[in-house]
């Protein structure tokens, strides 16, 4: 279905799964910045560009899920 961008990322974090690729993103409204992490792994350290195609893809397709279920990880 797919997520907005609007309100709610100026707003609040945001986690989304893409299970088409095993990843979920993280937004951190505080920083404006987007974390990625891959299933079975930890957060990768390195900062996301807003116009990176498979954070794009996953606000797209993916889902919103919690902080919960994304600090537990797949």
């Amino acid at each position: 279905m797919g997520i907005s961008k609007g309100e709610k990322f100026a707003k609040q974090d945001v986690y989304v799964d893409y299970a088409f690729e095993d990843v979920m993103f993280r937004w951190d409204h505080k920083r404006s910045k987007i974390f990625v992490k891959f299933y079975g792994e930890l957060e990768n350290k390195e900062l996301v560009p807003h116009d990176n195609r498979l954070f794009n893809d996953a606000l797209l397709y993916g889902e919103e899920i919690t902080r919960e279920q994304y600090l537990k990880g797949k």
